[in-house]
């Protein structure tokens, strides 16, 4: 078993790209999509279920987990893995996002943030080092610097003010970070939707060294042209050698996109959010299973998929026990829509490695045009 983090490309196609990450707690297979694991668990999910779908590495909330139950308790508890019973690699977040979207409920100077907690209005303080202590003390294995996100639309002069302060503390997390073999700390780009702003932030971030690169500020409201248009060249700016993060994405379009133009690494709530919701995602696209017409339809969701929900179970069956409330429903819908989206990961992998990713992308695109199946 490796002892290092280290990054190898086995191939390109275009821009797409596929190699390994390799951790001390196992490789991740790139493309990697990172199911969400915000409170300890993925909601409506075991441990061995997120796995067996094939995800490699779980993503976890720094700023839920301080809040609830505490980094000191968890590690005092054997760290994160152990505490949630996930051997393989975790990516904790900086926490800087979520305590950017509190608004009203926090305060930003060059230090940090000052914020009142969601669960029960304690206060508490955020800074480039109380992350990385925090992240520590949880023991993933891929820790990100501490950065500042404004929510788009925002002015050129607020995103370049706000980037320069995420360059600053960029620098105080890699310092504070230090030096621990094995574990890896990933800058984040940043610069809204401007070009040269984000040549600046990479420029920052290369002169720092970092042992990945996300690419922040991004699905926060500028929609998928915008984002698509940042892409172009985003990636291109960061280092080859290293992995590329997008950071909240996103819907499987979103993903082929994004991994079309030179992305490694994605991590996204939707896929769980959207099965405790009736929401599935499949080949043809998006299906609501609440929807009357699966109420006598004995065929499974998706008749190409080997998930537990599609082998084993009708629409008739899932339309019911979403509708009668039941747990089932959420565990059944997430378990698909997560085995779906690893099956997409899957695909481009071997697509990538055979040089054969543009005709994936069309079929993938053809399938989802042909919409949902009919009801018998």
């Amino acid at each position: 078993m490796t002892t290092a983090f280290s990054f190898d490309l086995h191939a390109t196609d275009g821009s797409a790209r596929t190699g390994v990450i390799h951790t001390p707690r196992g490789d991740i297979r790139t493309p990697a999509f990172m199911p969400v694991g915000t409170a300890a668990t993925v909601k409506a999910m075991m441990p061995e279920s997120v796995a067996a779908t094939g995800a490699d590495i779980l993503l976890g909330n720094t700023y839920h987990l301080m809040l609830r139950p505490g980094a000191e308790r968890i590690d005092r508890l054997g760290g994160l893995h152990r505490f949630m019973n996930w051997d393989n690699p975790i990516l904790t977040d900086s926490g800087g996002f979520q305590v950017m979207s509190l608004a009203d409920l926090r305060k930003l100077t060059e230090k940090g943030v000052t914020f009142r907690s969601h669960v029960d209005g304690s206060k508490h303080e955020l800074t480039p080092e109380r992350s990385m202590e925090i992240q520590r003390l949880l023991g993933s294995d891929i820790v990100m610097c501490f950065d500042e996100c404004p929510a788009l639309p925002a002015s050129e002069e607020t995103v370049a003010t706000s980037m320069r302060l995420s360059m600053r503390w960029a620098q105080r997390s890699r310092d504070a970070f230090g030096d621990r073999p094995g574990y890896a700390l990933f800058g984040i780009q940043q610069g809204g939707v401007t070009e040269e702003l984000r040549a600046e932030s990479a420029e920052a971030l290369t002169g720092i060294g970092f042992d990945g690169y996300a690419i922040g500020g991004l699905a926060v409201g500028e929609g998928q042209e915008a984002m698509f248009g940042v892409l172009d060249y985003a990636p291109g700016q960061l280092p080859v050698d290293r992995p590329r993060y997008l950071m909240g994405v996103g819907k499987p379009d979103d993903i082929v996109g994004a991994v079309k133009r030179g992305v490694d690494m994605m991590d996204c709530v939707l896929p769980s959010r959207s099965g405790r919701t009736g929401q599935a995602w499949t080949r043809r696209g998006q299906v609501n299973i609440k929807n009357a017409r699966h109420a006598d339809d004995p065929r499974p969701l998706d008749e190409d998929c080997s998930c537990p929900a599609c082998r084993q179970y009708s629409r008739a069956y899932l339309h019911h026990v979403f509708r009668a409330g039941e747990m089932i429903s959420g565990m059944l819908l997430t378990w698909h829509n997560l085995h779906y989206y690893q099956e997409i990961m899957q695909g481009m992998r071997a697509a990538i490695a055979a040089g054969r990713f543009a005709e994936w992308e069309s079929d993938f695109h053809a399938r989802r045009a042909e919409g949902d199946i009919e009801p018998i």
